[in-house]
Protein backbone atom coordinates (compact mmCIF):
# COMPACT_ATOMS: atom_id res chain seq x y z
CA UNK A 1 0.00 0.00 0.00
CA UNK A 2 1.29 3.64 -0.65
CA UNK A 3 -0.02 7.02 -0.25
CA UNK A 4 -0.14 9.99 -2.59
CA UNK A 5 -0.60 13.76 -2.06
CA UNK A 6 -3.85 15.03 -2.07
CA UNK A 7 -3.20 17.79 -5.12
CA UNK A 8 -1.30 15.14 -6.95
CA UNK A 9 -4.58 12.53 -6.94
CA UNK A 10 -6.90 15.69 -8.64
CA UNK A 11 -5.04 16.21 -11.71
CA UNK A 12 -6.18 12.54 -13.49
CA UNK A 13 -10.13 14.01 -11.95
CA UNK A 14 -9.76 16.55 -14.08
CA UNK A 15 -9.25 14.03 -16.74
CA UNK A 16 -5.56 15.27 -17.42
CA UNK A 17 -2.87 12.10 -17.60
CA UNK A 18 -0.66 13.79 -20.12
CA UNK A 19 1.69 16.71 -20.30
CA UNK A 20 0.89 20.22 -21.68
CA UNK A 21 -2.00 20.84 -19.42
CA UNK A 22 -1.61 23.02 -16.26
CA UNK A 23 -4.07 22.24 -13.18
CA UNK A 24 -4.78 24.54 -10.45
CA UNK A 25 -5.83 23.22 -7.10
CA UNK A 26 -7.45 26.47 -5.79
CA UNK A 27 -8.61 27.19 -2.18
CA UNK A 28 -6.62 28.32 0.54
CA UNK A 29 -3.34 28.04 -1.57
CA UNK A 30 -3.53 27.05 -5.10
CA UNK A 31 -1.05 24.05 -6.63
CA UNK A 32 0.18 23.98 -9.94
CA UNK A 33 0.93 20.94 -11.27
CA UNK A 34 2.04 19.69 -14.99
CA UNK A 35 3.27 16.84 -16.43
CA UNK A 36 5.97 16.56 -18.90
CA UNK A 37 8.07 14.16 -21.22
CA UNK A 38 11.00 15.59 -19.91
CA UNK A 39 13.25 17.03 -17.18
CA UNK A 40 13.53 21.29 -17.47
CA UNK A 41 15.08 23.52 -14.78
CA UNK A 42 12.17 25.89 -14.04
CA UNK A 43 13.55 28.94 -11.58
CA UNK A 44 11.71 28.63 -8.32
CA UNK A 45 9.95 24.84 -8.80
CA UNK A 46 11.88 22.73 -6.78
CA UNK A 47 8.98 19.76 -6.74
CA UNK A 48 10.37 17.75 -10.12
CA UNK A 49 9.58 14.32 -9.36
CA UNK A 50 9.64 11.13 -12.18
CA UNK A 51 6.45 9.14 -12.11
CA UNK A 52 5.26 11.96 -9.42
CA UNK A 53 1.32 12.63 -10.21
CA UNK A 54 1.34 10.22 -13.36
CA UNK A 55 3.14 7.42 -13.89
CA UNK A 56 5.51 7.52 -17.29
CA UNK A 57 6.17 11.41 -16.85
CA UNK A 58 8.14 14.24 -15.07
CA UNK A 59 5.99 15.53 -12.51
CA UNK A 60 6.37 19.49 -11.56
CA UNK A 61 4.69 21.18 -8.62
CA UNK A 62 4.60 24.81 -8.12
CA UNK A 63 2.02 27.14 -5.72
CA UNK A 64 0.85 30.19 -3.56
CA UNK A 65 1.00 30.31 -0.69
CA UNK A 66 -1.94 32.41 0.14
CA UNK A 67 -5.01 32.41 -1.90
CA UNK A 68 -8.30 31.66 -0.41
CA UNK A 69 -6.38 32.44 2.74
CA UNK A 70 -5.48 36.16 1.26
CA UNK A 71 -9.47 36.69 0.48
CA UNK A 72 -10.58 35.33 3.87
CA UNK A 73 -8.23 37.77 5.67
CA UNK A 74 -9.42 40.52 4.04
CA UNK A 75 -13.28 39.77 4.88
CA UNK A 76 -12.34 39.18 8.23
CA UNK A 77 -10.12 41.81 9.23
CA UNK A 78 -10.59 44.50 6.99
CA UNK A 79 -14.38 45.00 5.72
CA UNK A 80 -16.02 47.23 7.30
CA UNK A 81 -19.18 46.38 8.84
CA UNK A 82 -21.28 48.37 6.83
CA UNK A 83 -20.51 45.78 3.86
CA UNK A 84 -21.31 42.70 6.03
CA UNK A 85 -25.05 44.41 6.64
CA UNK A 86 -25.40 44.52 3.59
CA UNK A 87 -24.13 40.49 2.96
CA UNK A 88 -26.65 39.90 5.70
CA UNK A 89 -29.55 41.97 4.17
CA UNK A 90 -28.96 40.46 0.93
CA UNK A 91 -28.88 37.28 2.70
CA UNK A 92 -25.32 36.31 1.05
CA UNK A 93 -22.10 35.79 2.26
CA UNK A 94 -19.47 38.97 2.08
CA UNK A 95 -17.23 36.97 -0.43
CA UNK A 96 -20.26 36.86 -2.82
CA UNK A 97 -21.78 40.22 -2.29
CA UNK A 98 -17.94 41.77 -2.83
CA UNK A 99 -17.56 39.51 -6.38
CA UNK A 100 -20.51 40.52 -7.48
CA UNK A 101 -19.71 44.39 -7.06
CA UNK A 102 -16.32 43.50 -8.25
CA UNK A 103 -17.18 42.06 -11.70
CA UNK A 104 -18.84 45.52 -11.90
CA UNK A 105 -15.53 47.03 -11.98
CA UNK A 106 -13.54 47.37 -15.42
CA UNK A 107 -9.98 46.38 -15.38
CA UNK A 108 -7.66 49.20 -14.43
CA UNK A 109 -10.22 51.50 -13.48
CA UNK A 110 -9.73 50.82 -9.34
CA UNK A 111 -6.47 52.13 -9.89
CA UNK A 112 -5.22 49.46 -7.89
CA UNK A 113 -1.96 47.30 -8.01
CA UNK A 114 -1.27 44.53 -5.51
CA UNK A 115 1.19 41.57 -4.79
CA UNK A 116 -0.47 38.58 -3.57
CA UNK A 117 2.62 37.33 -1.17
CA UNK A 118 0.00 37.67 2.43
CA UNK A 119 1.40 34.10 3.14
CA UNK A 120 5.56 35.09 1.45
CA UNK A 121 5.87 33.51 -2.19
CA UNK A 122 6.44 29.68 -2.66
CA UNK A 123 6.86 30.03 -6.67
CA UNK A 124 8.76 31.27 -8.04
CA UNK A 125 11.17 33.39 -4.89
CA UNK A 126 11.24 30.83 -2.56
CA UNK A 127 10.81 33.48 0.02
CA UNK A 128 8.45 32.79 3.25
CA UNK A 129 9.38 36.36 4.62
CA UNK A 130 8.15 38.67 1.68
CA UNK A 131 4.74 40.50 2.29
CA UNK A 132 1.61 41.92 0.72
CA UNK A 133 1.59 45.52 -1.09
CA UNK A 134 -1.39 47.69 -2.36
CA UNK A 135 -0.40 50.25 -4.08
CA UNK A 136 -2.75 53.02 -5.80
CA UNK A 137 -5.48 53.70 -2.40
CA UNK A 138 -6.95 56.74 -1.69
CA UNK A 139 -9.86 58.29 -0.01
CA UNK A 140 -12.26 57.37 -2.57
CA UNK A 141 -11.27 53.53 -2.94
CA UNK A 142 -14.01 50.86 -2.18
CA UNK A 143 -14.31 47.54 -0.40
CA UNK A 144 -14.84 45.74 -3.51
CA UNK A 145 -12.44 47.43 -5.50
CA UNK A 146 -9.48 46.21 -2.95
CA UNK A 147 -11.02 42.69 -3.19
CA UNK A 148 -10.62 42.70 -7.06
CA UNK A 149 -7.16 43.99 -7.05
CA UNK A 150 -6.52 41.08 -3.96
CA UNK A 151 -8.23 38.91 -6.96
CA UNK A 152 -6.22 40.30 -9.94
CA UNK A 153 -2.67 39.67 -8.07
CA UNK A 154 -3.16 36.14 -7.40
CA UNK A 155 -4.03 35.56 -11.34
CA UNK A 156 -1.02 37.53 -11.73
CA UNK A 157 1.29 35.66 -9.54
CA UNK A 158 -0.08 32.28 -11.66
CA UNK A 159 1.03 33.84 -14.87
CA UNK A 160 3.92 34.42 -13.48
CA UNK A 161 4.36 30.62 -12.50
CA UNK A 162 2.86 29.60 -16.15
CA UNK A 163 5.46 31.95 -17.73
CA UNK A 164 8.33 30.44 -15.63
CA UNK A 165 7.63 27.03 -16.82
CA UNK A 166 6.82 28.18 -20.71
CA UNK A 167 10.12 30.30 -20.80
CA UNK A 168 12.07 27.02 -19.82
CA UNK A 169 10.58 24.98 -22.72
CA UNK A 170 7.87 22.98 -20.59
CA UNK A 171 4.66 23.97 -23.18
CA UNK A 172 1.59 24.72 -21.49
CA UNK A 173 -1.47 23.86 -23.95
CA UNK A 174 -4.21 23.84 -21.65
CA UNK A 175 -5.39 25.11 -18.34
CA UNK A 176 -7.54 23.09 -15.55
CA UNK A 177 -8.63 24.22 -12.05
CA UNK A 178 -9.95 22.54 -9.56
CA UNK A 179 -10.82 23.04 -5.75
CA UNK A 180 -12.97 25.34 -3.72
CA UNK A 181 -12.59 29.00 -5.52
CA UNK A 182 -12.79 26.95 -9.22
CA UNK A 183 -16.16 25.74 -7.98
CA UNK A 184 -17.64 28.68 -6.25
CA UNK A 185 -16.27 31.94 -7.37
CA UNK A 186 -17.05 32.90 -10.83
CA UNK A 187 -15.72 36.35 -10.98
CA UNK A 188 -12.83 35.24 -9.77
CA UNK A 189 -12.44 32.27 -12.64
CA UNK A 190 -13.40 34.63 -15.39
CA UNK A 191 -10.57 37.39 -13.56
CA UNK A 192 -7.97 34.72 -14.16
CA UNK A 193 -9.25 33.51 -17.93
CA UNK A 194 -8.68 37.40 -18.91
CA UNK A 195 -5.38 37.85 -17.11
CA UNK A 196 -4.20 34.63 -18.16
CA UNK A 197 -5.80 35.04 -21.72
CA UNK A 198 -6.22 31.45 -21.62
CA UNK A 199 -9.58 29.02 -21.82
CA UNK A 200 -10.09 27.51 -18.18
CA UNK A 201 -11.64 24.11 -17.91
CA UNK A 202 -13.26 23.49 -13.94
CA UNK A 203 -13.51 20.18 -13.10
CA UNK A 204 -16.73 18.21 -13.22
CA UNK A 205 -16.17 16.70 -10.02
CA UNK A 206 -16.96 18.79 -6.35
CA UNK A 207 -14.33 16.40 -4.78
CA UNK A 208 -11.23 16.58 -7.02
CA UNK A 209 -8.86 14.85 -4.40
CA UNK A 210 -11.20 12.13 -3.26
CA UNK A 211 -12.67 11.52 -6.75
CA UNK A 212 -8.85 11.00 -8.13
CA UNK A 213 -7.98 9.06 -5.27
CA UNK A 214 -10.68 6.75 -5.91
CA UNK A 215 -9.46 6.89 -9.52
CA UNK A 216 -6.36 5.03 -8.63
CA UNK A 217 -7.64 2.91 -6.34
CA UNK A 218 -9.60 1.67 -8.76
CA UNK A 219 -6.15 1.08 -10.91
CA UNK A 220 -4.91 -0.83 -8.05
CA UNK A 221 -7.64 -3.13 -7.73
CA UNK A 222 -7.07 -4.06 -10.79
CA UNK A 223 -10.60 -2.56 -12.43
CA UNK A 224 -8.44 -0.50 -14.80
CA UNK A 225 -5.12 -1.21 -15.97
CA UNK A 226 -3.76 2.01 -15.66
CA UNK A 227 -4.65 5.79 -14.56
CA UNK A 228 -5.12 7.07 -17.99
CA UNK A 229 -7.74 4.35 -18.69
CA UNK A 230 -9.15 5.00 -15.33
CA UNK A 231 -9.31 9.05 -16.19
CA UNK A 232 -11.19 8.01 -19.96
CA UNK A 233 -13.73 5.79 -18.13
CA UNK A 234 -14.62 7.84 -14.81
CA UNK A 235 -13.53 11.53 -15.46
CA UNK A 236 -16.75 13.88 -16.02
CA UNK A 237 -15.99 16.71 -19.15
CA UNK A 238 -15.62 20.12 -17.45
CA UNK A 239 -18.49 21.15 -15.55
CA UNK A 240 -17.72 24.68 -16.98
CA UNK A 241 -14.93 26.65 -19.29
CA UNK A 242 -14.20 30.38 -18.83
CA UNK A 243 -13.00 31.78 -21.77
CA UNK A 244 -10.86 34.96 -21.85
CA UNK A 245 -12.50 38.66 -22.78
CA UNK A 246 -10.05 39.93 -25.26
CA UNK A 247 -10.92 43.43 -24.89
CA UNK A 248 -9.27 43.10 -21.61
CA UNK A 249 -5.96 41.77 -22.94
CA UNK A 250 -4.37 45.43 -23.04
CA UNK A 251 -4.94 46.11 -20.07
CA UNK A 252 -4.46 43.01 -18.01
CA UNK A 253 -0.67 43.10 -20.23
CA UNK A 254 -0.17 46.25 -18.98
CA UNK A 255 -0.90 45.79 -15.55
CA UNK A 256 1.10 42.22 -15.32
CA UNK A 257 4.00 44.02 -16.65
CA UNK A 258 3.67 46.23 -13.50
CA UNK A 259 2.96 43.69 -11.30
CA UNK A 260 6.82 42.09 -12.68
CA UNK A 261 8.61 45.29 -12.12
CA UNK A 262 7.14 45.33 -8.49
CA UNK A 263 7.74 41.39 -8.53
CA UNK A 264 11.43 41.67 -9.11
CA UNK A 265 11.96 45.13 -7.21
CA UNK A 266 10.69 43.92 -3.94
CA UNK A 267 11.46 40.09 -4.83
CA UNK A 268 15.04 39.99 -5.55
CA UNK A 269 16.80 41.96 -3.56
CA UNK A 270 16.58 45.40 -5.23
CA UNK A 271 14.91 46.67 -2.05
CA UNK A 272 15.02 43.64 0.84
CA UNK A 273 12.21 45.87 2.15
CA UNK A 274 10.04 43.30 3.49
CA UNK A 275 12.40 40.95 4.80
CA UNK A 276 13.83 43.41 7.26
CA UNK A 277 10.34 44.57 8.41
CA UNK A 278 9.75 40.76 8.48
CA UNK A 279 13.15 40.55 10.61
CA UNK A 280 12.05 43.46 12.89
CA UNK A 281 8.38 42.25 13.87
CA UNK A 282 10.19 39.14 14.96
CA UNK A 283 12.91 41.34 16.95
CA UNK A 284 15.51 39.10 14.62
CA UNK A 285 18.08 42.15 13.52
Amino acid sequence: VSGNIDAHAAVPACGVTTPGKLVMIMGTSTCHLLIGNERHEVEGICGVVRDGIVPGYWGYEAGQAGVGDMLAWYVERSVPESVAKNARAKNISVHELLSHEAAGVKPGRSGLLALDWWNGNRSILVNADLTGLILGLNLETQPHEIYRALIEATAFGTRQIVEAFTGSGIAIRELYACGGLAQRNPVLMQIYADVLQRPIKVAGVQEASAFGSAMFAAVAAGLHTSIQSAARAMAPAPRVIYKPNPKHRRIYDALFAEYKKLHDYFGRGDNPVMNRLTQMRGDRL
